[in-house]
C-alpha cells in the first residue's frame, strides 16, 4: 500500500511537467518553423560536438598550390577534393567550416549566457528594491554605454590577452546592460500588479514573487534579445578576431574565416565569405524563429491562443 501510494504521487507530482511538454510540443507543430529552426541548429550542434570524426582535413593544413580553389573543382581523376574550396592559404574551407561551428556557437552562447545571467540578475535587483540600489547599477550601466562596445573591449583585451575565455567574458560582460535595463523596466511595472500585492498580503517573500511572479513574466522579451544577441557576439568575435584579440589564430571560427576573406572579395572569391555567411544566418534565422515562439509560448497572456 506504502509503494502505490508513494507511485501515485510520483505521478501526480510529474503530471504538469508532461502537460507542459505536450502543450510546447503541440505548439511546435503549429507554428511549423521554429521545429525548422531546430533542425538546423541541430545540425549545428552535431558538427559543433563530432566535428574532428566529420571534418575531412585538418583545418590548419595549407597547401598553397591548391590556394583559392572554388568550390566543387574537380581534379584529373573526376573526383571532387575539396567540395566548398580552399582559401588563400590551401586551406580546406569545408574543414575550417565545421571545426569553427564549435568555438563560433561556444562563443555566442556563453556570451549570451553570462551576459544575460549578469544583467537579469542586477535589472531584477534594481526594480524591485529601487531607492539607492536602482541608483548604483543603473549608474554604473550608464557609465558602461558611455563608452563604445568594441573599443572597451579591445581595451580590456588588450590588458588580460587573447584566449577563448577571455574573450567569452568580456562579450558576455559587455552585454549585460541591455538585459538590464529591459528586465529594471519590466520588473518596475509588474511588482505594482495586483496579484503581487495579494501574494505579499498573503505572506509571500521576496524571493517567491521573484521566482513566481516576475520573472516568469519578463522572460518573453528577453530571450528574444538573447536570440539576437547571439548574431552581434559572433560577428564582435570576427572583428576582434581580424584584429588579432580575439581567438588564437591555429583555432577556425566563422567569424574569423568572414574576416580572412576581406583581401579576396574584389579578386572574385566569393566563397570564402558566402558560406561563412550562411552559416551565421541560418544560425541566426533559427534563433530567432525560436525566441519568436518562446516568447509566445511563455507569455501567460497568450497561452489560450498559442497551445
Amino acid at each position: 500500500m506504502a509503494d502505490a501510494s508513494i507511485t501515485r504521487l510520483n505521478a501526480e507530482a510529474l503530471a504538469p511537467q508532461v502537460s507542459e511538454w505536450r502543450r510546447a510540443w503541440r505548439s511546435l507543430l503549429k507554428a511549423r518553423w521554429p521545429i525548422l529552426g531546430l533542425v538546423i541548429l541541430g545540425i549545428m550542434a552535431f558538427l559543433s560536438v563530432f566535428g574532428p570524426a566529420i571534418a575531412p582535413r585538418d583545418p590548419n593544413r595549407q597547401t598553397l598550390v591548391e590556394r583559392l580553389l572554388p568550390p566543387m573543382q574537380t581534379d584529373a581523376e573526376g573526383q571532387v577534393k575539396y567540395p566548398l574550396g580552399t582559401d588563400g592559404m590551401g586551406r580546406d574551407l569545408l574543414s575550417r567550416m565545421i571545426y569553427g561551428a564549435r568555438i563560433s556557437l561556444l562563443v555566442g552562447f556563453a556570451a549570451v549566457a553570462i551576459g544575460g545571467l549578469l544583467g537579469i540578475t542586477l535589472g531584477i535587483v534594481a526594480g524591485f528594491l529601487g531607492g539607492y540600489v536602482d541608483d548604483i547599477i543603473m549608474r554604473v550601466a550608464d557609465i558602461q554605454l558611455a563608452f563604445h562596445f568594441i573599443l572597451l573591449t579591445i581595451m580590456v583585451l588588450v590588458v588580460l590577452g587573447a584566449g577563448i575565455g577571455n574573450l567569452v567574458i568580456v562579450l558576455g560582460v559587455g552585454q549585460w546592460v541591455t538585459y538590464a535595463r529591459i528586465a529594471r523596466g519590466q520588473t518596475i511595472s509588474i511588482r505594482a500588479k495586483e496579484y503581487v500585492e495579494a501574494a505579499r498580503s498573503m505572506g509571500a517573500t521576496s524571493r517567491e514573487i521573484i521566482w513566481r511572479a516576475i520573472l516568469p513574466n519578463i522572460m518573453s522579451p528577453l530571450i528574444v534579445i538573447a536570440s539576437f544577441n547571439v548574431a552581434s557576439v559572433i560577428l564582435a568575435e570576427a572583428s576582434l578576431s581580424y584584429l588579432g584579440l580575439g581567438v588564437p589564430e591555429d583555432i577556425p571560427t566563422w567569424g574569423k574565416i568572414l574576416a580572412e576573406s576581406r583581401d579576396q572579395l574584389l579578386a572574385g572569391k566569393w566563397w570564402l565569405a558566402v558560406f561563412p555567411g550562411i552559416a551565421i544566418m541560418l544560425t541566426v534565422l533559427s534563433l530567432n524563429i525560436l525566441g519568436d515562439w518562446l516568447r509566445d509560448f511563455l507569455d501567460p497572456r497568450l497561452r489560450g491562443s498559442r497551445s
